[in-house]
């Protein structure tokens, strides 16, 4: 009889510690993902000349106890090379099920499809259009696609992975008229907002957001706060702690994006 209660309390205290390692086991924590030109990460992530992109604030509205935020924007991307260069590649290689992709591209996608100099231009559209080109940085051909097209493949492909796509129109650049920050209403973003939808994405209309907050700030406060006069893309420290703000503000109002839960 001793011999049997022995044998049960030894199993018990088996399965108390089964259950107690089981249970303590930590849970792996999800990443996001930061993907773009240099308005999200500018320089090596430590700023360039006081110029800062909103990736290196976003952090600062998360709870980075139950997630870890990797920002691999690089600056002079666009749409186009950050694939042809390997660098969404190298995330998608990383990406588990449970994570999420914010990508935010626009800025760099305007130029030449094909120069001596950078050749990152896409066509203008969200459409299947493409051309076959000799690129001469590669000295190869290339089958350049629309903005739309590559945005997406990398929404395609972040979900085919597990993860959760999410897309982030342009931020609008400190250009002005008629009191009123110039917005990218009828080009990328509209592009953007397509290939959000088409794709099965979330979409967060950054340009929108940002260029309100702007327009209540008024020209002068912008150019002097957010801005310096030399440079009417890449905001200084101010301006990118607002426009992480408002990318943290969009995450939060977008329903059914479980990325919310994260927020401070």
């Amino acid at each position: 009889m001793k011999s049997t209660k022995t044998t049960l309390t030894a199993s018990l205290l088996v399965l108390a510690l089964l259950l107690a390692a089981f249970t303590s086991r930590p849970t792996k924590k999800p990443t996001l993902y930061l993907i773009g030109d240099s308005t999200v990460k500018n320089g090596k992530g430590k700023g360039d000349g006081g110029l800062w992109g909103w990736g290196n604030y976003l952090p600062a509205h998360f709870d980075t106890t139950r997630i870890r935020i990797e920002n691999d924007a690089l600056g002079g991307t666009s749409s186009r090379t950050f694939q042809t260069k390997g660098l969404w590649e190298a995330v998608r290689a990383k990406l588990q099920p449970g994570d999420f992709v914010i990508m935010q591209f626009g800025h760099n996608d305007d130029g030449a499809l094909v120069d001596t100099s950078r050749a990152r231009g896409t066509i203008k559209s969200n459409g299947e259009e493409s051309q076959n080109l000799y690129n001469p940085l590669t000295k190869q051909q290339e089958v350049v696609h629309s903005y739309g097209w590559y945005l997406r493949k990398v929404i395609a492909e972040t979900k085919a992975k597990g993860a959760t796509p999410v897309v982030c129109s342009l931020i609008p650049r400190n250009g002005w008229k008629d009191g009123k920050v110039n917005r990218a209403t009828d080009g990328y973003t509209k592009w953007a907002a397509e290939a959000a939808r088409q794709g099965g994405a979330f979409f967060i209309d950054l340009n929108k957001l940002v260029a309100d907050k702007y327009d209540q700030e008024g020209e002068t406060k912008v150019g002097t706060v957010y801005f310096t006069s030399k440079d009417h893309t890449h905001t200084i420290e101010a301006g990118a702690q607002l426009n992480a703000a408002t990318v943290a503000e969009g995450i939060r109002a977008t329903k059914g994006l479980a990325l919310r839960k994260y927020l401070r």
